[in-house]
């Protein structure tokens, strides 16, 4: 499975109560595990943040059409704006990398 890196930015409107946040989160969790099902898709982790973003969420999806649905999902019910990055595994990187050409001229 491929990891990506969700950052998410709630709409101001979206809440009118911090307590709210709570149940925003259950509910997107049910429409992401009912439009997707627990198969091809793993919850990393996820922090609130502070910065540009309120939220990273790092999760691993069988392909990327399954983490734009997650995406869109989190933008449309959750009333977010959101960017999915995929991400690779420092280690993993740098053998991909190992023998690559050189950029020296």
């Amino acid at each position: 499975m491929q990891t990506y890196v969700m950052m998410t930015r709630l709409n101001h409107s979206t809440l009118d109560a911090p307590e709210n946040l709570e149940s925003l989160e259950h509910q997107v969790k049910e429409r992401i595990q009912d439009s997707l099902g627990t198969d091809g898709l793993e919850w990393v982790a996820s922090y609130a943040v502070g910065g540009p973003y309120d939220y990273i969420d790092v999760f691993r999806a069988k392909d990327n059409d399954a983490a734009i649905k997650v995406s869109t999902i989190v933008r449309t019910f959750g009333h977010a704006q959101s960017e999915v990055w995929p991400a690779t595994d420092w280690g993993h990187f740098k053998e991909m990398t190992r023998n690559l050409p050189g950029g020296q001229a």
